[in-house]
């Protein structure tokens, strides 16, 4: 991530790959890199470098095994969460290398923002390229924002940005969280049961094959007495309940709170106010909020 390439935006060096890297690489190598001694020099700030990839085109098996694991409707129109999926291997090139400034192992995905300009269709080409910014302190650690964007023929139709906390014993300050009373979900509309197989299923579809959405012992090892879903899967699940109610450009933006262990039963819930929505997962039995979000 070194070599000499053409300066892109922001003064960032622009990379070009042949091809989407293969995720379950780059996780190996994170695993490698968190063993004492492995892991390289990491830089105190975010990278000036930017990754693309061009052509990038869509399976349709994957697609609907896709749609059918988050609940979508079986369509040629790609969900907004689906790009997401498909340009994650890029980001995940990203963040691997060794002197990204927070290690893979360990990180919290704790908020995602996604702007459909425009409704992408499977038999279109997407350009990808992403990036890291904004690099900051917090209560818990440091985090940033990793942003990827799609293109089709040179027009920006889709941005993501996923913003991940890498949790530190000697925390850099920041702002604390907000610890005040909980706010009143929307009244529910639904209720998931989401089971197990829910972890596997979306790391099949995802390439996430983080163990600590798939195995007992991969989540015990990180802290949690069980697994836990993945996020992006409850904001798919969530985007899918409103599938039919969602404009034909708009941002989604959600915050993760909670975990969603495995097995559980959440109550999602939305209200409208004009074409805006707000809507909540929340845990059925004593009303934690696992996610918390709004489409605008």
């Amino acid at each position: 991530m070194t070599a000499p390439e053409p300066t892109g935006p922001a003064g960032r060096l622009r990379i070009d790959l042949p091809r989407l890297p293969k995720p379950g690489a780059l996780y190996r190598r994170a695993l490698l890199g968190a063993l004492p001694g492995m892991g390289g020099r990491r830089r105190q700030d975010v990278p000036a470098v930017e990754l693309g990839v061009t052509g990038v085109t869509v399976d349709p098996a994957h697609l609907a095994d896709y749609d059918r694991v988050c609940g979508f409707r079986l369509a040629d129109r790609l969900p907004a969460t689906y790009l997401h999926v498909l340009g994650f291997p890029l980001s995940l090139r990203l963040m691997t290398a060794p002197e990204f400034p927070i290690p893979l192992t360990g990180v919290v995905h704790v908020a995602n923002r996604i702007t459909v300009h425009r409704p992408v269709e499977a038999g279109q080409t997407v350009d990808f390229h992403t990036y890291a910014e904004n690099l900051r302190p917090h209560e818990r650690g440091r985090q940033l924002d990793v942003v990827l964007v799609g293109s089709v023929d040179g027009e920006e139709v889709w941005r993501g940005v996923s913003t991940y906390l890498g949790r530190e014993r000697a925390a850099a300050g920041g702002p604390r969280r907000d610890r005040g009373d909980r706010p009143t979900p929307p009244a529910a509309s639904a209720h998931w049961r989401v089971t197990p197989r829910v972890g596997t299923d979306y790391a099949r579809v995802s390439g996430d094959h983080n163990p600590i959405h798939t195995s007992k012992l991969g989540a015990r090892l990180l802290g949690f007495p069980r697994p836990i879903a993945h996020g992006m899967w409850s904001k798919a699940r969530c985007l899918a309940a409103l599938e039919s109610r969602l404009p034909e450009a708009y941002t989604v933006d959600v915050a993760f709170k909670l975990p969603v262990p495995l097995p559980s039963t959440v109550v999602f819930g939305a209200t409208a106010t004009g074409a805006d929505w707000d809507f909540a997962l929340h845990d059925a039995r004593q009303g934690r909020p696992h996610l918390v979000g709004t489409v605008r």
